[in-house]
């Protein structure tokens, strides 16, 4: 592992504000993490930490991180702390100082850790995200709401793990107590990962991000935690984050033949179209996807009764580089059939479209994602199903959007006698028409609440208001 190798660990659990409540994981994360990373056996990097720091102590530190760097150096960033988004969607991360209101200047923006990236000469940098909504780190302010890491990165070997994808919460470990607090699943997946070696999938001796990553993937959805690491990258080698533990004496390891495997199918992703009372409200919907089944004819085996089955040739029995690479010769599960079925021709699956009937939840919003479990492809070699993502399009509405993730706001063009002399106007609402008082005198581009008739907010807090502007007509 040539080149210079550092860690920055920031964690924030306190934060001043009363709106952001208290983590008891990141301050043990961190330390639990930097435990492994220093071990020169294991990661064997130069870490600092910090832990419940002002925003702009957070600014100057990121940015001396990267600063002046070797082009062989390997740079590991770790962040736990809540990550909040603005009206626009541009993702911030928490300080002890942050308020809600004010992320721009009291938090740390994920442009600006972007750009420090972008101007780093370090090839290999490795960021670990672990916050709320930290799939939305490379994700653009304005699109269509999919990720393209090449279009934000420049450079080679940048790599993006986090908790979550875009609209999830990343969850704490089960049953803390501030006496006893614990790692959050994200966290705790990375270090026992590292530290047991079991992260180390492909028997070398060596951790790559890629293998990292799979083994806390499995680690977090195994565990039943409600949050689904993603993983962005632009590599055009193998990022190493640690060796194993046992292979620290052991210079030259060599990898152990694979045998066949199973493994997961893949997460499908679909788009669902909603109107804005759909949102609201909530729906139920039918969708369609087209994904792999298990073939019905071999009963997912591949190949007839009795059929031998051998190694692939083409992938030696790996199965294909990775989960998201996977050979075209045998589907991923490593192994070929000498007679192999007629009609999946040996991959187990066959390509079909299915009409799923689900609910979509009152309060959702433009962007967001909700699992389906086990709804996604058939796993190569008879493995489980993957999982189906429906991503929620909200089509325009005439007359009214939103304000916020719960508020709703439309615009109410007012004769100006009326709002001179006052009187009552009538204002169509997702609820229906509404009739509104406007006080004697009122300025135009006033803007009048309707409590409680707003969007319904996913997190059980009720719904938000109805904003009405006032202008005045002649």
């Amino acid at each position: 592992m040539p080149g210079e190798r550092h860690a920055l660990l920031i964690a924030t659990g306190t934060y001043d504000s009363a709106t952001l409540g208290a983590l008891r994981s990141p301050e043990q994360d961190v330390t639990a993490l930097a435990t492994v990373l220093r071990d020169p056996g294991i990661g064997d990097f130069d870490a600092d930490i910090l832990v419940d720091q002002p925003s702009h102590r957070l600014a100057r530190a990121l940015e001396r991180f990267f600063l002046g760097r070797g082009s062989d150096d390997t740079l590991l960033l770790h962040l736990s702390c809540h990550g909040i988004k603005d009206d626009d969607g541009r993702l911030y991360f928490a300080a002890s100082d942050t308020e809600k209101d004010l992320p721009a200047s009291t938090a740390i923006p994920a442009a600006f850790l972007r750009d420090r990236m972008e101007r780093c000469r370090a090839r290999s940098i490795v960021v670990l995200l672990d916050c709320c909504y930290s799939g939305a780190f490379m994700a653009s302010a304005k699109g269509d709401g999919i990720l393209h890491l090449k279009d934000e990165l420049a450079g080679h070997g940048r790599v993006v793990l986090t908790a979550t994808n875009r609209t999830e919460y990343a969850w704490e470990g089960e049953q803390v107590t501030a006496r006893a607090p614990q790692l959050s699943y994200f966290t705790d997946a990375l270090v026992e990962g590292l530290r047991s070696g079991a992260a180390d999938l492909g028997g070398d001796g060596l951790i790559t991000v890629n293998e990292l990553y799979e083994y806390v993937y499995e680690s977090v959805r195994r565990r039943g935690a409600r949050q689904t690491p993603h993983m962005w990258a632009d590599l055009q080698y193998q990022v190493v984050i640690a060796r194993t533990p046992a292979a620290a004496d052991s210079p030259v390891l060599v990898a152990p033949a694979r045998l066949a495997r199973v493994r997961r199918g893949r997460d499908a992703l679909v788009r669902l179209d909603v109107t804005l009372k759909e949102a609201v409200f909530g729906a139920v919907k039918d969708i369609e996807v087209d994904t792999a089944i298990r073939c019905d004819e071999c009963a997912g085996k591949g190949g007839r009764p009795g059929t031998p089955e051998v190694l692939c040739d083409s992938c030696g029995g790996q199965g294909g580089e990775s989960t998201e690479d996977l050979c075209p010769h045998c589907e991923g599960c490593g192994t070929v059939f000498l007679d192999p079925c007629p009609r999946c021709r040996g991959a187990a699956r066959v390509t079909a479209r299915r009409t799923l009937t689900m609910k979509v939840p009152a309060g959702v919003f433009n962007g967001a994602r909700i699992r389906l479990g086990g709804e996604g492809e058939s796993g190569p070699g008879g493995g489980p199903r993957g999982d189906l993502y429906v991503e929620i399009t909200e089509l325009p509405h005439e007359g009214m959007g939103r304000r916020g993730d719960a508020d709703l706001h439309c615009y109410e063009s007012v004769d100006l006698s009326v709002l001179k002399k006052g009187g009552t106007i009538e204002v169509a609402t997702l609820d229906g028409p509404k009739t509104v008082r406007v006080s004697r005198g009122l300025k135009s581009g006033t803007v009048l609440r309707l409590q409680g008739l707003g969007a319904t907010r996913l997190d059980g807090g009720g719904r938000g208001d109805f904003l009405i502007t006032v202008l005045g007509r002649s």
